[in-house]
């Protein structure tokens, strides 16, 4: 009968073990101490982000695009997520902090502490700078608020426990750049843009079983989440098109061959030819350091 108790120990020691490596893991609180958000350089980030893109009501055009009301629907192998409402209001973000701002957007961790679905990119945005941040906040506080409500996501069974999201994070939440090594200040540039800030492996790198990034294949292409075609790959491998072309495709949204630009990418182009031009170009010399994936 001595193997009973013993038997209880270690199942209540395997579940505090559990619940300690599935709790939200939030930043440190001195890792915003001391900055200052500049409005127009949140500006950037935020456009560079896509922030907008899937964040404001579903059909809003023009000046309507930044009133970050959420709604639009996104889905997915896992469910169907709902964007929420992030505007500077009591129903959005209006009373976060910058703590509270980061620890969304680079863990995944709201300020009540429980854990966001990746849905919001935050194995990407993990590689932000704190400046940025910062400087996301004050821009966003500049914008018109919304008191749409928030709808719940659409996440059934097993997916719908959070708490689960803790073992996700330990596999694939890290703050190390892809693709390393010895690159100019314009193709660190363009990895800050395309690893971080919008985020590009979130739908052009294959997922894993479990629903992170390959790495190994990083930007090489992947099925569409809603189940709709296949987004293409964008190493060398497949984007031949020269560095003035990839910038030029990014300022227009025609490619060389005269497509158009369609879908939610049209969304990614009019951001990225908001940025300055050398940021576009940033990008265009990075998507030529990536290693070649057939």
């Amino acid at each position: 009968m001595r193997i009973l108790p013993a038997i209880a120990v270690l199942a209540l020691g395997g579940a505090a073990a559990g619940w300690w490596i599935t709790a939200p893991a939030p930043l440190p609180a001195t890792t915003f101490e001391g900055l200052t958000g500049d409005v127009l350089r949140g500006e950037t980030v935020f456009t560079a982000a896509g922030c907008a893109s899937c964040h404001m009501a579903p059909e809003a055009e023009g000046d309507a695009e930044l009133m970050l009301a959420g709604g639009q629907r996104f889905a997915s192998p896992y469910g169907t997520f709902i964007a929420p409402n992030i505007s500077p209001s009591p129903q959005g973000i209006g009373g976060w902090s910058v703590a509270d701002l980061g620890n969304a957007l680079m863990r995944g961790v709201s300020p009540e502490g429980a854990h966001y679905y990746p849905a919001l990119p935050y194995a990407s945005y993990a590689k932000m700078q704190p400046q940025d941040v910062a400087d996301i906040h004050a821009y966003m506080q500049t914008l018109p608020p919304s008191d749409a409500a928030s709808l719940p996501h659409e996440i059934a069974f097993p997916f719908n426990i959070r708490r689960s999201l803790g073992v996700w994070k330990a596999l694939y939440l890290t703050e190390g750049w892809v693709i390393d090594g010895d690159l100019t200040p314009e193709e660190i540039r363009g990895r800050e843009i395309v690893e971080a800030l919008a985020h590009c492996g979130e739908c052009h790198t294959p997922r894993t079983a479990l629903g992170g990034m390959d790495t190994a294949r990083w930007l090489a292409g992947a099925p569409n989440p809603s189940g709709e075609g296949r987004i293409p790959g964008i190493t060398p491998a497949q984007l031949t098109w020269s560095t003035g072309e990839i910038a030029t495709y990014l300022t227009s949204g025609f490619t060389p061959e005269y497509d158009s630009a369609g879908g939610h990418m049209a969304h990614v182009v009019e951001n990225m030819a908001k940025l300055p031009q050398s940021d576009r170009q940033a990008v265009a010399a990075y998507l030529k350091k990536v290693p070649a994936v057939e």
